[in-house]
C-alpha cells in the first residue's frame, strides 16, 4: 500500500450518490503507474450541501474534483472563473483549486471526440451532419464540442423539444430539432439517452437509413456492448462504445491535479472493464 505524505496531492468526484463511480478505480491506476504521492477520493456529498463541501475541499488543500450528476449545474455556478468549453456546455465537470480560487470545466466532449477519433480511425467531425439522441448534460458538452470541431450541423432529437431547443439556442449555429432521427445524410449518430443502460428499456431505432461511412456512438457503457451497437456492427457500421469517453474525460482533470499527462490504453481499458463486468 502506497503511503501518502503531507505533500500528497488530493482530489477526487463529487456526486449523489457517487458510490457507482468509476473515477476512483481509474484515477487510483494513473497514480500507481506514474508511482505518485496522492489519491483520488469518492466524496458523496447531498445537493444542499454541495458549495459547503467544495469549500472545504478548498481549505483542505485538495488540488479539485471531478463533478458528476447531480452536481454539474452547481458547479457551474460556483467557479470563480470557467472555460469558455464550459460556458457553452453550461456546466462543469472538472474543478480545479488554486490560491483559494475555484475554476471550472467541462471535459464530457473532449472525451467523447478522442474517444471516437481513437475507435473509428479517421473519423472528422467535420465528415457531415450529426444526429444526437437526448438532451441531458453530457449532450450538451458533446454538442458543442461537435460543433467547434466542424460539424456542418447537428440535429437533436428530444422527446420535450423544449429541453433540445434550449441547447440549440444556448449553442447557436447549425443546430436543428426532431423528435425523430433524420438519419439519411447522418455521418455520426450519438445515443446521449440512458436507454440500452442495465435496468432501461433498450433503445428501438432502425438504423437502415444510415450511409455506409457512418459512426455509431454510444455514451452507455454498462453494458459495454449495447443493443444498438451490435446492430451497427450487424450492418457493416463503425461502432464506439461509451467506455472511450469515460476514460478520455478524465485525462485533463489528471494532468491538472497531478502534474501528469496519463494515456488511455489498453492496460487502462482491462483494468476498468474488470469492475463493469
Amino acid at each position: 500500500m502506497r503511503t501518502l505524505s503531507g505533500k500528497a496531492r488530493l482530489a477526487g468526484v463529487l456526486g449523489w450518490p457517487v458510490s457507482h463511480s468509476r473515477s476512483p478505480r481509474l484515477h487510483g491506476f494513473w497514480l500507481a503507474r506514474h508511482g505518485l504521492d496522492g489519491a483520488y477520493l469518492p466524496l458523496p456529498v447531498r445537493p444542499e450541501r454541495f458549495e459547503a463541501a467544495v469549500r472545504s475541499l478548498v481549505d483542505l488543500g485538495f488540488a479539485g474534483a471531478n463533478v458528476t450528476i447531480p452536481h454539474k449545474e452547481a458547479a457551474f455556478a460556483l467557479c470563480d472563473e470557467v472555460t469558455e468549453v464550459a460556458r457553452r456546455a453550461g456546466s462543469v465537470n472538472t474543478l480545479v483549486f488554486r490560491d483559494g480560487r475555484i475554476s471550472g470545466t467541462s471535459t464530457d466532449g473532449f472525451g467523447f471526440l478522442e474517444s471516437v477519433r481513437e475507435q473509428a480511425p479517421g473519423w472528422q467531425a467535420s465528415n457531415g451532419p450529426a444526429v444526437i439522441l437526448g438532451a441531458g448534460g453530457a449532450v450538451r458538452s458533446v454538442a458543442a464540442a461537435l460543433l467547434d470541431a466542424g460539424c456542418p450541423r447537428l440535429i437533436l432529437v428530444n422527446r420535450t423539444p423544449a429541453r433540445a431547443e434550449a441547447i440549440a439556442r444556448d449553442l447557436g449555429g447549425p443546430v436543428e430539432v426532431a423528435t425523430a432521427p433524420r438519419l439519411a445524410d447522418a455521418a455520426l449518430l450519438v445515443n446521449g439517452t440512458s436507454l440500452g443502460m442495465a435496468g432501461e428499456p433498450p433503445l428501438e431505432i432502425d438504423l437502415s437509413p444510415l450511409p455506409p461511412h457512418a459512426v455509431v456512438a454510444d455514451m452507455v457503457y454498462v453494458p459495454l456492448e449495447t443493443r444498438l451497437l451490435a446492430a451497427a456492427r450487424a450492418r457493416g457500421l463503425r461502432a464506439v462504445d461509451g467506455l472511450g469517453m469515460l476514460l478520455h474525460q478524465a485525462r485533463p482533470g489528471f494532468e491538472a491535479w497531478f502534474g501528469v499527462a496519463p494515456n488511455v490504453d489498453a492496460e487502462l481499458r482491462a483494468f476498468v472493464l474488470q469492475d463493469l463486468q
